[in-house]
């Protein structure tokens, strides 16, 4: 079996942009969303040791919204709004370019009265 390899003429160039890498201007597509899950990682234990945890749900590249669900103790947890804001919010903020806000989707279903065993 023969392979035939193309050559390029001496002194011809390449294509514009060819083989050279170039940095983006912008986080490629899901960037925000790796460093957000990257920070809740991190974060993860300090949730755990009192018997709680989060779940990344949806993270808005465009607003900024990050939605998680904290579970587990946080559900009936008094605090659980303390740890949300001044907590995963603030340094998510602090570490994420990009992050405006994070809300608890548990909230808002508890708020429409809905469970995890809801029909």
């Amino acid at each position: 079996m023969t392979v035939t390899v193309a050559r390029r003429a001496p002194g011809r160039c390449r294509p514009a942009g060819h083989g050279v890498e170039r940095p983006s201007r912008f986080p490629t597509l899901g960037a925000v969303r790796d460093k957000v899950e990257e920070v809740i990682t991190v974060i993860r234990p300090a949730i755990q040791a009192d018997n709680g945890d989060v779940i990344l749900h949806d993270v808005d590249e465009d607003s900024g919204v990050v939605t998680v669900e904290l579970i587990g103790a946080c559900v009936t947890c008094p605090a659980s709004t303390v740890t949300l804001k001044a907590g995963l919010e603030r340094i998510l903020k602090d570490r994420v370019p990009g992050v405006t806000e994070v809300i608890n989707s548990g909230e808002t279903a508890q708020e429409i009265g809905e469970t995890a065993v809801s029909l």
